[in-house]
């Protein structure tokens, strides 16, 4: 028997939906216990149906158990494309599986030796370095990061992409297209996404008897300072025939130098970007740039960390998101 119109549907509700007892629909929409995969997707499609909505402050009461995930970003990063993709990622998984999301930023973080009052954390490309990353990593939480860690402590789960294949496939591409002194304009910090791609790079003009031509800026650097960079790249290395720029916006951003130089893009010299983005797109001319699937990477995180706490996926899992380069105008001769 459904519940009428004006009575909220309760937990017996949805579990007499599903077809399973009260305390199987419980565990599955807690993200607990250990209920298959089909057992929680039909729960928590029997709840959508029904509207059922917990009530979160009696059951925190009671367990342990706070139906939130804490997501990390450092807060430079906010205003890049890439992470706010992935912020919508996370958000609209977790949804699905019916928990809240709090974003911790670096200010607002609980002394050392606190744990955040969530039930896992989920963490976008982690820099061994940072002391919040640090201290979200010993938290004793279940943790999945976006690309690996390159810290001591190993997280609960990881979903990354191979940014090598990816990297070495742009490169050949601009050696196709005739570039024969590409040079890399690679961020400085010390993600395992950074390092692969300058690894990666060194490793493929060694192979190829190319020069090695890099630039460092730091990650989220202005136009002004990634500008400067080009302007110093072009003026000590002017036979450079090709760029490729890692971080989010930066080969949009460097266009106006490049035309201020004389420079045409497409034609006497390749512009490409390791992550595509809207202004990558619309940029003129557009630019070649790898997909990364923000939004996917976003929720594959949290897809694994519900999985994770639920029992129904081992600690230590490791999943792989596909990405794919967009060859565009900027490096067709």
């Amino acid at each position: 028997m459904l519940p009428g119109p004006d009575t909220p549907p309760t937990i017996a509700d949805v579990a007499r939906e599903a077809a399973v007892s009260k305390t199987t629909a419980s565990d599955a929409l807690r993200g607990h216990g250990r209920v298959s995969g089909p057992t929680r997707r039909a729960v928590l499609e029997a709840a959508e149906r029904l509207g059922y909505a917990p009530n979160r402050s009696a059951r925190s009461l009671r367990t342990s158990v706070t139906d939130t995930v804490a997501l990390h970003i450092p807060e430079f990063l906010t205003s890049a494309e890439y992470y706010m993709s992935f912020v919508f990622g996370v958000a609209e998984q977790a949804a699905r599986a019916g928990l809240n999301v709090t974003l911790l930023s670096s200010g607002h973080l609980p002394h050392r030796g606190v744990v955040p009052q969530v039930d896992g954390i989920v963490l976008c490309d982690p820099v061994a370095e940072d002391p919040v990353v640090d201290q979200l990593m010993n938290s004793g939480l279940p943790v999945v990061t976006a690309e690996r860690y390159v810290g001591d402590q190993q997280p609960t789960g990881v979903i990354w992409s191979d940014h090598e294949t990816s990297m070495t496939g742009l490169l050949d591409h601009l050696y196709e297209a005739g570039a024969r002194h590409p040079a890399f304009i690679a961020s400085d910090t010390t993600s395992d996404w950074a390092t692969t791609l300058q690894r990666t790079h060194a490793r493929w003009c060694a192979a190829g008897g190319v020069p090695k031509l890099v630039r460092k800026a730091p990650f989220g650097s202005t136009p002004d300072v990634l500008q400067g960079a080009v302007r110093d790249l072009l003026a000590k290395s002017p036979e450079t025939d090709a760029i490729v720029c890692a971080a989010d916006g930066a080969a949009a951003a460097v266009l106006p130098e490049l035309r201020a130089v004389g420079r045409t893009v497409g034609s006497d010299l390749l512009l490409a970007s390791c992550v595509d983005s809207s202004s990558m797109r619309t940029a003129e001319p557009p630019i070649t740039a790898v997909d990364l699937r923000p939004r996917a990477m976003g929720a594959e995180c949290a897809r694994l960390l519900c999985e994770i706490l639920s029992g129904e996926t081992p600690r230590g899992t490791v999943r792989a998101l596909p990405i794919e380069m967009n060859v565009r105008a900027s490096t067709r001769p």
